[in-house]
């Protein structure tokens, strides 16, 4: 391989002592909320939000907020919300339920059915997130989940009016005025007259990333989720002025926010090393984007795609861009990314805002092995069986057989006395326990 750095990141130390300081923080509010409940929850919100109010959004409070937004930003969530929608009920419809007879006697099935309840988290720190709200909220709503709570961190003396316009058009059956740990604490638990959820999902920052962690498993979640990540993969066709822009604006999420350049032209690559500082400069936060850029920045030059490709996957970015000819090969060998965006036409706004696919996606490597949220996500493939009493004649016998095989003498002997009061005058030329009736 002929790879070259030509720029790393340069934030490396320390990353890890930061993440166990977190892990520490989030295990004694989560095990405090566990133990005090509603109280502990009303001193953090207190304490970290300046909140003393209700925490429930009340039908009178959600109609003011709603009124308060422009037509003209309502209009646009809505759009927005159409095709999130659109896209989420496809998904839906691409998985089936059915049955098949794989022997004579023997029905095999499955049945597809939503979660009860989810927990949808909505950021409200730095920026006001409407788009996260209609990618949970509505995906959730479009599985056919019956009870979807939607939390935001409050600002002032509410949560953004958009934001809540947003849930509200999503469907959302509860909201809170709540953020941070205690929110996604709240949601699990069933704090507050909601209910328990079976799985919470949103993006948030660390200590939201590492509360949903530490829950997983008493309740299920969407994906592991870091600092946001993007990278764009560059050809010598591609404009440096567009990559240089289309790296800034992401890298605009936090100064921990990885952007990447992997390109097949070391002159393109350079060009665009001169230019997105400068790009960065006219920004009104240039200072996140610098350091976004400087700490965690990296540009790598390889001689041919398949070496691109290489790192790509290895890198798993969470948003991938590829500003390349030949768009076609790129799309059917890469495979390790969290959502994919074709051609200089798609930027990663568009699948952040309106697209219709959803922008709460793997992070940290997991694109190796998981997609982002989707319809799927809040979803449950049951299996069923029925077995006639003649496909017992071989089914418990294989069964009974490959028990004995493993040394567990109980589940051989739930197939044996299927076959000994199914088959009572059967000869069998294997072990068949004969269970005394009481």
């Amino acid at each position: 391989m002929t790879i070259r750095h030509l720029k790393k990141a340069e934030a490396a130390a320390g990353v890890a002592a930061e993440d166990q300081r977190v892990t520490e923080a989030v295990r004694g509010m989560l095990e405090d909320i566990r133990a005090r409940g509603e109280v502990a929850v009303r001193e953090y919100a207190e304490k970290f939000d300046g909140w003393t109010g209700d925490f429930v959004l009340s039908d009178d409070k959600r109609r003011q907020l709603i009124d308060s937004v422009p037509q003209s930003v309502k209009d646009d969530i809505d759009f927005a919300h159409r095709q999130i929608r659109r896209f989420a009920e496809a998904q839906r419809d691409s998985l089936t339920s059915f049955e098949i007879e794989t022997e004579e006697g023997v029905l095999l099935g499955q049945r597809i059915l939503p979660v009860h309840s989810a927990g949808c988290y909505v950021p409200g720190g730095r920026y006001a997130h409407a788009a996260s709200a209609l990618m949970s909220v509505a995906t959730a709503k479009a599985a056919g989940v019956e009870h979807v709570v939607a939390c935001s961190p409050p600002r002032g003396d509410s949560i953004n009016p958009a934001v809540a316009y947003a849930m509200h058009v999503a469907g959302a059956d509860m909201i809170l005025e709540m953020g941070g740990v205690h929110a996604m604490a709240s949601m699990a638990f069933g704090l507050f007259g909601g209910r328990e959820a079976d799985i919470l999902v949103g993006p948030g920052n660390a200590y939201v990333a590492e509360a949903k962690r530490l829950l997983f498993g008493e309740v299920g979640i969407d994906v592991f989720a870091g600092p946001t990540e993007s990278a764009i993969i560059a050809d010598e066709s591609a404009d440096p002025m567009t990559i240089a822009v289309d790296l800034v604006s992401q890298a605009e999420h936090g100064p921990n926010s990885p952007v990447w350049l992997f390109s097949t032209s070391e002159a393109i690559a350079r060009e665009v090393m001169e230019i997105l500082p400068k790009v960065a400069d006219d920004m009104p936060n240039a200072d996140i984007v610098h350091a976004a850029w400087h700490d965690f920045g990296e540009v790598i030059v390889g001689d041919s795609r398949e070496e691109i490709v290489a790192i790509s996957d290895q890198y798993a970015c969470e948003h991938l861009q590829v500003l390349c000819e030949d768009l076609g090969w790129w799309k059917q060998h890469l495979s390790n990314y969290g959502s994919l965006f074709l051609g200089e036409g798609s930027t990663v706004t568009h699948g952040d805002k309106c697209s219709g696919t959803n922008h709460i996606l793997p992070t940290k490597r997991a694109g190796r092995y998981s997609g982002g949220l989707n319809v799927h996500k809040f979803m449950k493939v049951l299996t069923t069986q029925q077995l006639s009493v003649e496909a017992n004649l071989t089914f418990s016998a294989v069964g009974s057989r490959i028990s004995r095989t493993e040394g567990m003498e109980g589940h051989a002997r739930a197939c044996d006395w299927r076959l000994a009061k199914y088959f009572p005058e059967q000869e069998w030329d294997f072990t068949v326990h004969r269970q005394a009736r009481y």
